[in-house]
């Protein structure tokens, strides 16, 4: 199992977690720092920094907004972040969803599926290098429709001409489309007993790409929360408000994959009480609602040494990395242990 650790998503100020990363995150043997982005601080920034801190670590977007940017600028930010940090540069991409794509960054959220398919299509070319830049697609025209412009050819040399690229996934459909279009998936609320549900997913998409078994070097990363605690009870309980917004009121009606999810695990009855609590009498009496053993599915809570127990069942799963989140102590606590 390789290691890596949730760097950005800060509100108000730089968390300690990020010079120590820079600071150790080499030597201790932490295999990747990860940013992210949704409607606050954006993702390629902290990486170059980290980038001239560090000689080793792999460098991630988990994830970079796909209505942040048109393909060919994002396609510009990787080839430059890789040129910085010498080849180190996985590109972790998504569509985001539709609150934060129609509300932030004002696109349409339309098909999600087309759209990824083809926004990859434009990344790839562009970072290949090979002819001017040519797409005709039904979200992404290069150049657009009527224009009299021809397609250009990148003036800078991509360092690599294959940046990884890994794919949010939390659905089924979007699932396989990692498996089959990308070099790896990034996914949050991952649940070690449902490896093989994940596994299943990936597997269409390997086959839909011509492959009858895992595609070579495809990378599976968890975005993992850890809580450190006395107890269980205590480490989870700062986790139960964010699980209980996961439920209620992450995507629309319907469309709710982090809702899906937990209803996978068992959770399903559970899920509608804490929903329609969330609606009927707030946030604080949804979340008392949610149990130890859901948040202890998905995340690793507790005392550091059954921590470092629980890692067997993730280190027996589809997941090849853990990217870890959480208060800096406990991340600081969990990989000493883990990397020593």
């Amino acid at each position: 199992m390789k290691f890596g650790v949730q760097i950005s998503r800060w509100r108000t100020g730089i968390p300690d977690i990020v010079q120590w990363v820079a600071d150790e995150g080499d030597d201790l043997g932490i295999d990747s720092a990860w940013t992210s982005e949704s409607y606050g601080g954006e993702a390629f920034t902290p990486l170059a920094w980290m980038a001239a801190k560090t000689t080793r670590m792999r460098l991630g977007t988990g994830i970079v907004a796909m209505p942040a940017r048109t393909p060919a600028a994002t396609a510009m930010a990787a080839m430059t972040l890789d040129h910085i940090s010498g080849g180190r540069v996985i590109l972790g991409l998504g569509v985001s969803g539709q609150k934060v794509a129609e509300g932030w960054y004002g696109q349409s959220f339309g098909k999600p599926l087309t759209r990824t398919r083809e926004y990859v299509d434009v990344v790839r070319q562009a970072i290949r290098r090979t002819e001017p830049l040519h797409y005709e697609g039904d979200y992404y025209q290069v150049p657009p429709a009527g224009s009299t412009a021809r397609g250009l050819l990148c003036y800078m040399h991509p360092l690599r001409q294959e940046v990884p690229i890994l794919l949010g996934s939390q659905g089924p459909k979007n699932i396989a489309l990692s498996a089959e279009i990308a070099d790896g998936m990034v996914t949050g609320l991952f649940a070690p007993k449902a490896s093989s549900w994940y596994e299943k997913q990936l597997n269409t998409g390997f086959e839909r790409a011509g492959f009858s078994s895992r595609k070579p070097g495809f990378e599976v990363a968890a975005i993992v929360d850890v809580r450190c605690g006395r107890t269980i009870s205590e480490a989870a309980e700062p986790l139960r408000p964010t699980m209980a917004f996961y439920i209620a009121k992450m995507g629309l009606p319907g469309k709710n994959y982090y809702y899906d999810t937990f209803a996978r695990l068992g959770f399903q009855e559970l899920c509608e009480r804490v929903a329609r609590t969330y609606n009927d009498d707030g946030a604080e009496a949804a979340a008392a609602l949610i149990p130890d053993e859901m948040i202890e599915s998905i995340a690793l809570v507790g005392p550091p040494d059954k921590i470092q127990s629980d890692l067997k069942a993730w280190d027996d799963s589809v997941v090849d990395l853990m990217v870890l989140r959480g208060p800096d102590e406990d991340i600081k606590t969990v990989l000493r242990e883990a990397l020593a």
